[in-house]
């Protein structure tokens, strides 16, 4: 019997960042939302059944009508409001989508996910129970102390910098929010860390893309631009 898989795409954040009074997943690169083209992806692929988008609550009836309805997207099966943070807004996400054996948590701002990538993860989370994609790092990371010192200089071979989609059973990441929910979620930054925190999992790292970036910056909205242009 086949797996039912949902992506829960977040669509809550601010983007501060972005200096823009348009929310960065609603910023358009050649002429579409950020948020569409992960949207599509989802839309396209066979292993995701439904998806669950995670919006403000003043923003539900703008994705309904601006990018849902007008590209025909009929797997999103319900829009529903995040909360504060974004652990919050995932949560919102999980509880929409109860009937799921697993779960592709993904950021609305990177539209550059793609088959190959959804198939990795889901193949590691199905091994594993909790995936999380990425990429190694091209760069020497430092770890500076609390008065801006290197304290350290970890092997590069060993540094990942994290993207998403994340991908878990349903049961897994349930539970593991539900327990750590119980006490403090004070820098928590990601679906893995909630899991990692309970301790009963480990997190298998796959291979994302280097173009699996986030838009945060203006910056990054010509970066994006570039990438669709090839």
């Amino acid at each position: 019997m086949k797996e039912k898989c949902t992506a829960i795409v977040l669509a809550a954040g601010q983007g501060k960042r972005m200096g823009s009074k348009i929310q960065k997943q609603f910023l358009e690169i050649q002429g579409r939302p950020v948020l569409y083209y992960s949207l599509v992806c989802f839309e396209a692929s066979p292993l995701i059944e439904e998806i669950v988008l995670v919006t403000g609550k003043d923003c539900i009836e703008y994705c309904q009508k601006e990018i849902v309805d007008k590209y025909n997207l009929k797997k999103v099966v319900k829009i529903t409001a995040g909360g504060r943070e974004r652990y919050d807004s995932v949560y919102a996400g999980l509880l929409a989508c109860e009937n799921s054996d697993y779960v592709f948590i993904h950021d609305g701002a990177r539209p550059f996910i793609d088959a190959q990538i959804l198939e990795r993860a889901f193949g590691a989370a199905k091994e594993c129970g909790a995936c999380a994609v990425g990429m190694p790092s091209k760069d020497t990371v430092k770890i500076a102390d609390e008065n801006g010192y290197v304290a350290d200089t970890p092997d590069r071979k060993t540094v990942w910098t994290i993207q998403t989609p994340q991908v878990f059973a349903y049961d897994v990441i349930r539970q593991a929010h539900e327990e750590i929910r119980r006490g403090t979620m004070q820098g928590i930054t990601d679906d893995a860390m909630v899991v990692e925190q309970q301790g009963k999992y480990r997190v298998k790292m796959v291979e994302g893309s280097y173009k699996n970036m986030k838009i945060t910056t203006p910056e990054d909205l010509l970066v994006a631009e570039s990438f669709l242009k090839e």
